[in-house]
């Protein structure tokens, strides 16, 4: 398994015995299950952007919509019979998918999973590191809380691969401190409407806590300690533009974004080329490390200072390139357009 925060080098670009560059028209498909989160839709945005800079990519076919493991076997089996090279997907389950992975790849059809993992060994994975994301944030909460105390855990997507690893994490830090205790655990779904109400919900019963790890449904839940007129405790978040911006900038707020860029997606465009075009030293497993910005050290400030974007939509992550995986512009992934859009 490969560890890595800088990325490899790209191999995209293939030449000729007379050195000239050779134009690829690969179509990658897409499998997306999540649809109306800014995270998901900042992947989407950097697969177009990437396929697009690429250069060896003709056309995506993109399945993205609201629905479960089994609409997303539908959907991969749709993208095999429609004859794409590669297939990108974000799966809604580790292992409910895994026989349409095994149906692709049995018919020479590239899969890569990016941001989530999949058991299927004939797919590649490249994903933030979850676990390492959840424990990150958790450790930093509980130390920020001295120790002891109750906190909320709000959840991503019950079942989800990334939900049930950042979970693996967030257990991990809560057992090196046997004094903190989880007061109220909830699934947001990832969405910001849920989530908002959610809290808004737990805080109207009075009960106290002391602080709030949210699984990137964040922004709106400083909007509704504000809204409540309430003390703020200590949150931590992802690196979505509107809470880095509240870091920044919300008098008495103390918290923490973990990054988790959406970028993924774009580099796993990256990964399906290199592998159409024959690259075989790739590990299977490619992880991209968190890093955690928080407000109450002075570098901890300068960090989120220089990562603030607020020219992003909210609920998208600032972190919207991996270097050496992803070759776009800003202006490209905002754009939000593939090859032949």
């Amino acid at each position: 398994m490969k560890q890595l925060v800088a990325g490899l080098l790209l191999g995209a670009v293939a030449f000729g015995s007379s050195g000239a560059v050779l134009a690829a028209d690969y179509t990658i498909g897409v499998s997306n299950t999540v649809q109306g989160n800014g995270w998901r839709e900042e992947m989407i945005c950097a697969i177009k952007a990437q396929a697009l800079a690429s250069g060896k990519v003709a056309a995506l076919n993109i399945a993205h919509r609201n629905t479960d493991a089994a609409g997303q076997l539908e959907d991969i089996r749709n993208l095999i019979d429609a004859g794409v090279d590669a297939i990108v997907v974000n799966p809604a389950d580790p292992e409910g998918i895994n026989s349409a992975i095994k149906d692709a790849t049995d018919k020479g059809i590239v899969v890569v999973a990016v941001d989530q993992a999949v058991t299927e060994p004939s797919a590649f994975v490249l994903s933030n590191n979850q676990e390492e994301y959840a424990y990150l944030g958790a450790k930093w909460l509980f130390e920020q809380i001295g120790g002891e105390g109750s906190v909320v855990y709000m959840r991503g997507a019950a079942g989800a691969p990334a939900d049930d690893d950042r979970d693996q994490g967030f257990k991990r830090a809560l057992a090196e401190f046997p004094n903190v205790e989880v007061a109220h655990e909830v699934f947001t779904g990832w969405q910001q409407d849920q989530g908002k109400q959610q809290i808004l919900d737990y805080i109207a019963t009075g009960i106290p806590f002391d602080g709030v790890w949210t699984s990137g449904i964040d922004n709106v839940i400083v909007d509704a300690f504000v809204e409540s007129d309430v003390p703020l405790v200590p949150i931590v978040g992802a690196d979505n533009a509107g809470f880095v911006g509240q870091l920044n900038s919300v008098d008495g707020l103390v918290g923490a974004a973990v990054t988790n860029p959406g970028s993924v997606g774009g580099a796993g465009i990256t990964l399906a080329v290199r592998l159409l075009d024959g690259d075989d030293g790739i590990d299977r497993t490619v992880l991209v490390d968190p890093e955690l910005w928080e407000n109450v050290t002075d570098e901890g400030k300068a960090q989120l200072a220089a990562a603030a974007d607020p020219s992003l939509d909210p609920e998208w992550p600032v972190s919207i390139m991996i270097p050496d995986w992803t070759t776009y512009s800003k202006d490209d992934i905002i754009a939000c357009k593939g090859p032949g859009e």
